[in-house]
């Protein structure tokens, strides 16, 4: 017995489930959390708590196993009943948060896709941080330990304590040493051979008042080093590997080699990008692939790699044919 609001995902009238052998010894709370997708957890459990879900007509404990054959039923489940500050985190968000690259005491590594900020402002409701602290309200404490553009996609490493965050940042803030960091990029034009950038670079903002990056002596010391790993025709597949991490460093040092990475609309090629669309290339094709570090509670030598995003792959299949 499934009725037509199950269907289509639609849950703002009330809704008669009944569990099959799929979801048969699910616990009830974990069950809601998938089906609910981008419903804070806080609401599941308040229409739980208040008797709104039903099992069987009966009340039910958020540890209730269920078992095939129940009947549940869900009240009308609307966007605007949400609490004030509390958001609706879309399914492909809340997925890449539930599954994490890796997770400790100490820090949580995920793979972030592109397209989502790490943090909200600037006429962004909400980014990856405020998102899993909405997702994880148990986790006492959470902190971003870097960031990386929105467009941009890969790791991205955040702080579950105090002590984990200031070391992580020790370790970011060191120009050279066992943090490594290695991004995968597409660039308009042939990478000939692996090549060093030492250009400095300095924060500056344009007419609209954006920040931008730009070489400049008086700007920060910052190093990058590319390595071609596949050629086309007009485009280079590299892995960037970054020494420091001043803003917008690839993307910057990519632009001084005449080479700027497809896709990008604030310093690439606006023909190169008009272009390649047709193959796919709608934002910046940067990845942030590995980081190796210590780990900063044990001091062991870790290293975490995030795998290409659909988009991505997608463009080099096309590139290869």
């Amino acid at each position: 017995m499934v009725n037509k609001n199950q269907q289509s995902n639609d849950f703002s009238s009330v809704s008669i489930l009944e569990i099959t052998e799929h979801q048969h010894g699910q616990r009830i709370d974990n069950y809601l959390f998938r089906l609910l997708k981008g419903v804070p957890k806080s609401r599941v459990y308040r229409i739980m708590r208040k008797g709104e879900v039903r099992v069987n007509k009966s009340r039910v404990k958020p540890d209730y196993k269920l078992q095939q054959g129940d009947v549940l039923r869900l009240p009308p489940i609307r966007a605007s009943q949400v609490v004030p500050g509390e958001f609706i985190i879309p399914g492909w968000v809340q997925s890449a948060i539930e599954k994490p690259i890796f997770e400790d005491e100490a820090l949580v590594v995920i793979n972030k896709p592109p397209g989502l900020a790490v943090h909200g402002g600037s006429g962004i409701v909400f980014g990856l941080i405020e998102a899993m602290r909405q997702l994880k309200p148990d986790w006492p404490f959470l902190e971003l330990v870097h960031r990386i553009d929105r467009e941009t996609s890969g790791c991205i490493l955040l702080a579950k304590s105090r002590p984990a965050l200031n070391q992580l940042h020790q370790q970011f803030r060191r120009e050279e040493g066992q943090m490594e960091k290695a991004y995968l990029a597409l660039l308009a034009g042939r990478l000939e051979a692996t090549v060093t950038v030492n250009a400095r670079l300095k924060q500056t903002r344009d007419h609209k008042g954006m920040k931008r990056a730009m070489v400049d002596k008086q700007g920060q010391a910052a190093k990058s080093t590319f390595m071609p790993l596949e050629r086309f025709d007009n485009v280079s597949y590299a892995r960037v590997l970054l020494y420091t991490g001043r803003m917008h460093q690839a993307r910057v040092h990519a632009v001084s080699l005449g080479l700027p990475i497809l896709g990008d609309s604030l310093y690439g090629d606006r023909e190169s990008n008009r272009t390649l669309r047709s193959i796919g290339v709608k934002r910046c094709m940067l990845h942030a692939e590995r980081y190796q570090l210590n780990h900063p509670l044990s001091g062991k030598l870790m290293q975490f790699n995030a795998s290409l995003p659909k988009d991505f792959n997608d463009v080099l299949a096309n590139l290869k044919r």
